[in-house]
């Protein structure tokens, strides 16, 4: 009975702290000790307009006391409306490293969510005229701020992290590869990329040859390990481009595992979301190889 008061009073207070930080009070997973907290970054966007917004970073923890590894999960473009989800949270699939003894730290990044979409720093231009720069620019340094913040936290080891990304968010986790962050030992690219569109282009990304200049750019100096993993389907990538980027990054010195998986639904790109049955025993040869064994 005391313990159930506890449980109900360390919810409320949870409840209350986001009401405070103007986050929406959510259903939190118990389960996977699930809490929500936001730290302000300042980006400039693709017009070099800068502008300080709010990273809502979404926090989950495995049982026990820990040191913990830390895991950062980004998530990819709304291909419509940005303002949903509120906050990103991808349970399901973070429930999968959450049972493998990661703390899960998944920003929603600024132009994206309940804090508004009107300064969009990963707008990147029209498809004839397209400039990523700006938006990996702005991503990284989000990401980044979000490194920082996890590594203070307490119950974690800030020496054993891995980045994970799905699309957009897969392009930026290279990104971050190439950075080599103090303490990331393994990063993992869902579908990555930018520039897609299904509808109107399907399988071929606007501007896909300066998206593999900046991938070159990136197997420049990136030294973390990788698993690229993509489909033959993929409606926003075709194998041609990723592929191709691939083989870029590696020429250029990354060092890169890339799995082109047969077609998935009727759109690969909708792996990560949807196909965790698929992509879990990869991940999990590569997370072992990397020194995180089953739990």
């Amino acid at each position: 009975m005391q313990m159930t008061m506890t449980i109900t009073r360390r919810l409320l207070w949870i409840c209350l702290a986001l009401l405070v930080s103007g986050v929406r009070a959510e259903e939190l997973r118990s389960e996977l000790h699930e809490s929500v907290s936001t730290i302000d970054v300042t980006v400039k966007d693709f017009y070099g307009t800068e502008q300080t917004g709010k990273v809502v970073i979404t926090q989950f923890l495995p049982d026990g006391d820990g040191p913990f590894p830390i895991l950062i999960l980004n998530h990819g473009r709304s291909p419509s409306d940005r303002g949903t989800p509120p906050r990103f949270r991808y349970t399901r699939q973070v429930a999968f490293f959450v049972k493998r003894g990661f703390a899960v730290f998944e920003p929603t990044r600024i132009g994206y969510g309940q804090f508004g979409t009107q300064f969009d720093p990963e707008y990147s231009g029209k498809c004839r005229q397209k400039d990523y720069a700006p938006m990996i620019d702005a991503a990284r340094t989000e990401e980044l701020a979000v490194l920082e913040y996890a590594r203070r936290q307490p119950h974690v080891d800030p020496h054993r992290i891995v980045i994970v990304g799905q699309s957009v968010g897969g392009f930026v986790t290279t990104a971050m590869a190439a950075e080599n962050p103090d303490g990331v030992v393994g990063a993992i690219n869902f579908a990555g990329g930018s520039g897609g569109d299904p509808v109107e282009h399907p399988g071929v990304p606007c501007q896909g040859e300066r998206l593999e200049a900046m991938y070159s750019q990136f197997g420049k100096t990136a030294r973390v390990p990788m698993l690229w993993i993509y489909t033959e389907n993929d409606q926003y990538f075709s194998p041609a481009y990723s592929s191709a980027w691939h083989d870029a990054f590696v020429r250029a010195g990354g060092n890169a595992d890339y799995r082109l998986l047969p077609p998935f639904e009727k759109n690969g790109h909708m792996l990560f979301a949807h196909g965790t049955d698929v992509w879990e025993p990869l991940v999990s040869e590569f997370l072992e190889r990397q020194g995180f064994p089953a739990r």
